[in-house]
C-alpha cells in the first residue's frame, strides 16, 4: 500500500480489477465472485483496455489471484466448521470477503491489518458505497515503517489471544526481508493452539513456470523501479523448514498444480494458475 498518500498501490488495484475481470471475461463457474473490490477502486471508464488487463496476457496471473483467494476463503469456512471463529488478513489491501460472504463473516470477528492511510481510504470508501462496516468486522492499522508490531493491533482492535485463528497473508511475503518474513512466522505460530496460517510466497524466478517467469521478472523490475522491490524468494522445501522452525506443528506447500486440480479441473477455456510460482504455505500449530 501507498502509505503517503493514503490510496491503495497498484499491486493492490491490479489484483482487485483482475478478479472483477474474470466475472467479465472468462466462462463460469467462476472460481471467485467479486465485484465489490472494482467498486471500491471505481476505476475510469475503459480500464478493461489497460494492457494489464489484457484477457489471454493475464490468463496466468488471474488465475493465481483467483486460486489463491479462493483457497484461504474455503480454508476460513473449514476452520469455522471446527468452531474457529477469529480470522485475521494481514495486508488486508482491497480484500473484500466481508462485504460478499456476509453470512459467513458475521459468524466470525474478521480483522484486517495494514497501513493506517490505506486503511482509511478504504474505510471511508465503505461508508460512501453503503456497505457499513458492521461490529465484527475490525480494522488494525499497523506502521511497519515505523516497526508496529501486528500482534498489538489485533489486541488493540479486541483479537483474544486465548482462542485460535485464521490467519491469511497473502500476496506480501515477497516485499518483506527474509528476517521478517521469519519473524511473522514466529508470531503466526505463537497464537493459541488451533490457530492456522495460510501465506503466500514466491519461489525463485528460475523455478517459476516457464509460461509466466518473464512476467515475474517484469513484475520483479517494476517492484524495484517503484520503490518496492521483490526482496524474499523461497523453495517450497526452505518454507516448510522455516514453519518449522517457527514452532508449527504441522506444515504443507499448496502448489499451483495442486490448485488447478481443485478449482479448475475441465474447463475448456484454458484457465488456470501456472504450476509453479508464487506457492502457498499451510501450517498450524
Amino acid at each position: 500500500m501507498d502509505q503517503t498518500t493514503g490510496q491503495p498501490d497498484s499491486t493492490a488495484i491490479r489484483v482487485a480489477l483482475w478478479r472483477a475481470l474474470h466475472l467479465k471475461v472468462d466462462r463460469p463457474p467462476h472460481v471467485l465472485a467479486d465485484d465489490v473490490g472494482v467498486k471500491l477502486v471505481a476505476p475510469e471508464p475503459g480500464w478493461q483496455s489497460r494492457p494489464d488487463m489484457h484477457p489471454e496476457g493475464t490468463r496466468l496471473f488471474r488465475a493465481s489471484i483467483l486460486a489463491r483467494a479462493r483457497f484461504v476463503e474455503d480454508l476460513v469456512i473449514e476452520q469455522t466448521a471446527r468452531g474457529v471463529d477469529q480470522y485475521v488478513l494481514l495486508g488486508a489491501g482491497l480484500d473484500s470477503f466481508a462485504q460478499r460472504r456476509p453470512e459467513m463473516a458475521g459468524r466470525l470477528t474478521v480483522f484486517e491489518v495494514d497501513q493506517p492511510g490505506p486503511q482509511a481510504w478504504k474505510r471511508e470508501r465503505l461508508q460512501a458505497l453503503g456497505l457499513g462496516i458492521p461490529d465484527w468486522l475490525r480494522f488494525a492499522p499497523v506502521d511497519f515503517e515505523k516497526g508496529g508490531s501486528w500482534r498489538e493491533a489485533l489486541l488493540a482492535a479486541g483479537f483474544d489471544a486465548r482462542k485460535p485463528a485464521v490467519i491469511a497473508s497473502t500476496g506480501v511475503s515477497m516485499y518483506l526481508t527474509r528476517g521478517a518474513v521469519l519473524a511473522m512466522l514466529r508470531d503466526a505460530a505463537s497464537l493459541a493452539p488451533g490457530s492456522t496460517l495460510a501465506m503466500t510466497f514466491l519461489l525463485p524466478l528460475e523455478l517459476a513456470d516457464p509460461e509466466v517467469r518473464p512476467g515475474f521478472e517484469m513484475a520483479a523490475r517494476g517492484a524495484r523501479a517503484s520503490g518496492t522491490p521483490f526482496l524474499s524468494f523461497f523453495t517450497a522445501a526452505e518454507m516448510l523448514a522455516a514453519a518449522r522452525d517457527a514452532g508449527f506443528k504441522d506444515a504443507r506447500h499448496v502448489s499451483g498444480e495442486d490448485l488447478a486440480r481443485r478449482y479448475f479441473a475441465g474447463r475448456t477455456d484454458g484457465l488456470r494458475p501456472p504450476r509453479s510460482g508464487e506457492e502457498l504455505l499451510v501450517a498450524s500449530n
